[in-house]
């Protein structure tokens, strides 16, 4: 989740804006954890699986016009 769609529990500002010292930490905590920080554990497994699928498909189909 990106954090411009969360509500700071201290403020109920949105965390974008940074109102309070609170949203400021949370929202520089999340801009540093990247593009992949905000998936979920099964997201990123579910990403690995479509990535391990992709590559036994493009071997299986190099393998066929050898």
């Amino acid at each position: 989740m990106t954090y411009d769609r969360l509500v700071c529990a201290n403020c109920a500002a949105p965390v974008s804006e940074g109102r309070c010292p609170v949203c400021r930490a949370s929202r520089e905590r999340l801009q540093q954890q990247g593009p992949f920080g905000g998936l979920s554990p099964v997201g990123l497994l579910m990403l690995l699986v479509v990535l391990v699928a992709m590559v036994a498909l493009l071997a299986a189909t190099a393998q066929q016009t050898v």
